[in-house]
């Protein structure tokens, strides 16, 4: 797997599903799974998306619930007449992906930014005991 740095990432040009991939760590198999239910009129059933992206139900199942997880995705459950029920699957709303985008952006953002300033107060104590040390050594 190759990682990008966020320089680079920053610096190419990113589509919708670059932007989930990126965020969520999405796999080539769940882009297409995603586009499959995007496409889609109507809710899809996993049957449906393994048909639809031409691989075996678990597959395409692992695919959706890591979608499912990434909050991309919603699934609701249909009910038969004469009992049992299954599941269908559709896209969350944009507004749904964005704002739960920016809201993991911001815990991101909040993260790194305490660990840059650790980092800081680290580096900054280790010149210090490094400048500490070599006049010592003159003396």
């Amino acid at each position: 797997m190759v990682v990008a740095s966020v320089r680079e990432d920053l610096e190419r040009d990113m589509g919708c599903l670059d932007l989930l991939e990126c965020i969520h760590g999405l796999n080539e198999r769940d882009r297409t799974v995603f586009q499959i239910l995007q496409r889609a009129d109507d809710p899809l059933t996993v049957d449906d998306v393994a048909d639809r992206s031409g691989c075996d139900r678990s597959t395409a199942y692992r695919s959706i619930s890591r979608l499912l997880e990434a909050g991309v995705v919603v699934q609701r459950q249909v009910n038969y007449d004469d009992g049992g029920y299954y599941h269908v699957y559709r896209p969350s709303t944009p507004e749904e992906v964005a704002r739960d985008m920016r809201r993991l952006l911001n815990d991101w953002y909040a993260t790194v930014a305490r660990l840059v300033q650790e980092f800081e107060h680290n580096c900054g104590r280790d010149t210090d005991e490094r400048k500490t040390q070599s006049l010592q050594h003159r003396s």
